[in-house]
C-alpha cells in the first residue's frame, strides 16, 4: 500500500510527519513491545526529528531501537554525520535508552568502511533477529529523505551499490561528498514493514515525479524502489509535489 500526505510548507510537513510518527511508534510498541526505527538526515529529516522531540511525552522512548538508514564514514561527532544531527535535534532532548541507540561506526571505531558495514549488519541481526541462522532483519519504519537526483540513503542512481543485496553495504565513490559511506541496502530497506519517504522544496519536484511514475526503475530512480512490505508513505510539501499529475 502506498499513500501520499501533503502539507503546504516544509515546516508544516515536518510537524505532520512527527505527529504521524509519534502515533505509529506508540501503536507499534503497544502491539509488539518495541519498535525498530531507522532515522534519516537532511533538511526535512532533521526538522522532523526536532518536531518529534517537541512531542517527547507521546513516544515510548525506552522501547525504541534506533538505527540509521545511512551514514557518512566520518568520526563520531563530525557535524556532517547524520548521527550528530539526530543527537542535536532529537536524541539528546528525549529520555531515550542510549543502549538502544545504534550509530554506524566511523573511522574512529572501525578499521575500514567495509568493517563498519559488517559490524553494523551484525548488530542489526543480533538485536532484531537474535539466534537466527540467517541475517535477515525487518525494521518497523525506515525514514528516508529523497535527493534531487532521486537517491535515498546513500544509494545513488546508476551506482553499483544499488544491486548489492547484503544487509548493510559500504559505498565508495558517492557522487555527493563525502565519497565513502555506509548504507542499508535496497534489499534491507524493502524488507522493512514501512518505508516513509520525505521530500520538501522545489528542487525535489522532478525527483518525486520520476519516482512515482509507473515506468520508474531502480537504477535510474532509486527512490522508486524504496517500498515497505506492508506500507509505503510519501510525505511531501506542495513545492515537492508540484510536478505530480493533478498538481
Amino acid at each position: 500500500m502506498t499513500d501520499i500526505t501533503r502539507a503546504a510548507t516544509s515546516g508544516a510537513l515536518a510537524e505532520q510527519v512527527a505527529d504521524s510518527l509519534a502515533v505509529r511508534l506508540r501503536d507499534l510498541v503497544q502491539e509488539q513491545g518495541r519498535a525498530a526505527l531507522a532515522l534519516t538526515g537532511g533538511g526535512i529529516g532533521t526538522a522532523t526529528l526536532a518536531a518529534l522531540a517537541a512531542r517527547a511525552e507521546q513516544v515510548p522512548w525506552d522501547r525504541l531501537e534506533i538505527w540509521w538508514g545511512d551514514e557518512r564514514y566520518l568520526p563520531t561527532g563530525n557535524p556532517e554525520r547524520n548521527e550528530t544531527g539526530a543527537r542535536e535535534a532529537l536524541l539528546d532532548r528525549v529520555p531515550v535508552d542510549m543502549a538502544r541507540v545504534h550509530p554506524v561506526p566511523g573511522p574512529d571505531r572501525s578499521e575500514s568502511v567495509e568493517e563498519a558495514a559488517q559490524t553494523y549488519a551484525a548488530e542489526l541481526a543480533g538485536v532484531l533477529n537474535p539466534g537466527s541462522p540467517d541475517e535477515s532483519v525487518a525494521l518497523d519504519i525506515v525514514l528516508l529523505g529523497v535527493g534531487p537526483d532521486a537517491h535515498v540513503a546513500s544509494l545513488f542512481p546508476e551506482h553499483p551499490a544499488l544491486t548489492d543485496e547484503r544487509l548493510v553495504i559500504p559505498v565508495h565513490g558517492s557522487p555527493k561528498p563525502p565519497p565513502v559511506r555506509v548504507s542499508l541496502s535496497m534489499a534491507t530497506i524493502q524488507a522493512a514493514a514501512e518505508v516513509w519517504l520525505l521530500a520538501a522544496g522545489p528542487e525535489k519536484a522532478d525527483a518525486v515525479a520520476r519516482a512515482l511514475a509507473p515506468d520508474a526503475t531502480l537504477l535510474g530512480t532509486p527512490a522508486s524502489a524504496a517500498r515497505g512490505r506492508q506500507r509505503t508513505r510519501w510525505f511531501l510539501d506542495d513545492a515537492a509535489a508540484a510536478e505530480l499529475p493533478g498538481s
